[in-house]
């Protein structure tokens, strides 16, 4: 276990840091609602950082015992809120880093009443890491990660051998690990990692998928003429 958790922390991170002002609108969501969902973890020196503790006890954490679902980087969280609309007997799990784009996830979710829903400031690959036990999730969804296009930074693409590791060793015997990305050169790039991955078997090429919301991001990319790819693996039991 120690060498797993050497072997997929890291400094270089998948995500871009940006400003942590709210507007008025997730001031007011945030004080109402932050309680309720964003789930307090220890920590190391970042802010987007797990330190090492024992897994959540999810049966707590939700008040019954259901399958998990996870997204990594939930953004305001749409596709978070069909999600939980649309499994109401699961429990979903984000890990998102920007105070601001939590605060509208968690406005959003109040207003729909949706009680199934934690989320957690920090890294993915952290959050994975140190607060889910083996074998916890159902499926892990990461929604148009960014795709880092130049060479010298490709080393920060969320997807690697490490990554699928981590993520095959929290998903349960045939959990689902689904990506969705609108950069041909992403998608080239989960298939070079994940087709040969001992750990996953290659459901593609599969649909788009049903759960997941026409959101503003992708109709940008749509409408900039990008083809959308639907990504899915199985995790080998």
């Amino acid at each position: 276990m120690e060498d797993e958790r050497r072997r997929v922390r890291r400094d270089v991170v998948s995500f871009v840091r940006r400003s942590a002002r709210m507007n008025e609108s997730q001031e007011r969501a945030w004080a109402a609602h932050h309680d309720r969902y964003v789930v307090a973890v220890a920590r190391e020196e970042r802010s987007t950082s797990v330190a090492e503790q024992a897994p959540l006890d999810l049966v707590d954490l939700y008040g019954r015992a259901a399958p998990l679902i996870v997204e990594i980087g939930s953004g305001t969280g749409h596709a978070l809120e069909a999600a939980a609309a649309a499994r109401p007997d699961a429990n979903h799990l984000a890990f998102e880093v920007f105070a601001p784009a939590v605060a509208s996830t968690v406005g959003r979710l109040a207003t729909e009443g949706l009680l199934n829903v934690r989320i957690v400031m920090a890294d993915g690959v952290q959050g994975l890491t140190h607060l889910l036990a083996r074998g916890a999730a159902e499926e892990i969804r990461i929604w148009f990660p960014d795709p880092w296009h130049k060479a010298r930074h490709a080393k920060r693409r969320l997807v690697s051998a490490a990554f699928g590791d981590l993520v095959a060793s929290r998903l349960a015997a045939d959990g689902a690990l689904r990506i969705a990305t609108d950069w041909q050169e992403y998608a080239d790039h989960v298939h070079e990692v994940l087709d040969a991955h001992p750990r996953f078997v290659s459901l593609n090429p599969v649909p788009r998928f049903e759960e997941r919301p026409l959101t503003k991001y992708e109709s940008r990319g749509i409408a900039a003429g990008r083809a959308i790819h639907d990504l899915a693996y199985r995790a080998r039991p």
